[in-house]
């Protein structure tokens, strides 16, 4: 079950932050996400009280996150993105989060999928968002998926460290794979 988060999800989202970068830290990264930087349990807390927070639940445990909102950031303006869309048309992912250890079990995609009935049942006429240019297997997905690559953009994660993102796209009511 996919669900807003409450603060009671807290402590397990921060977990799953930190599970993902102590895998990371021990394998190699591929999100560019970085310990005591981005994400914390502080992103996690401002998200639920921002409402934006939204879990993977099962069997009682919440498993995986993500942010929802129409919060563009920034470099998006100067994407060219094939569907015009500006403001709370644009429904905006962020901080998808799925353990290493889930991977494979089908979560980001129910993920999206969820994300893609909420941009439709709140009106919004496109779905966007990015990842680090070396997460292979996240693009892979969107690609399949039937997300669109639209571009990537030079920008500095958290304000200081250079990054390049790689942006994709979905006009919302299009199926979900290709």
């Amino acid at each position: 079950m996919i669900r807003r988060a409450t603060k009671e999800d807290v402590e397990a989202v921060a977990a799953s932050y930190e599970e993902l970068l102590s895998y990371e830290e021990a394998h190699g990264s591929f999100t560019n996400w970085q310990r005591g930087v981005y994400p914390t349990r502080q992103t996690a807390e401002d998200s639920v009280r921002e409402g934006i927070l939204y879990v993977y639940e099962e069997d009682g445990e919440v498993l995986a996150s993500m942010r929802l909102n129409h919060v563009q950031p920034e470099g998006y303006e100067t994407a060219n993105w094939r569907y015009p869309a500006e403001g709370e048309a644009v429904l905006v992912i962020h901080t998808l989060c799925v353990p290493p250890r889930l991977s494979g079990r089908g979560i980001g995609k129910k993920m999206l999928a969820y994300a893609a009935e909420y941009a439709e049942r709140t009106g919004c006429l496109v779905i966007r968002f990015d990842t680090y240019e070396g997460n292979t297997k996240a693009a892979g997905m969107y690609d399949h998926l039937g997300y669109e690559f639209v571009g990537t953009i030079d920008t500095l994660f958290e304000g200081s460290i250079p990054e390049k993102l790689k942006l994709y796209e979905r006009r919302v009511g299009q199926e979900n794979e290709k």
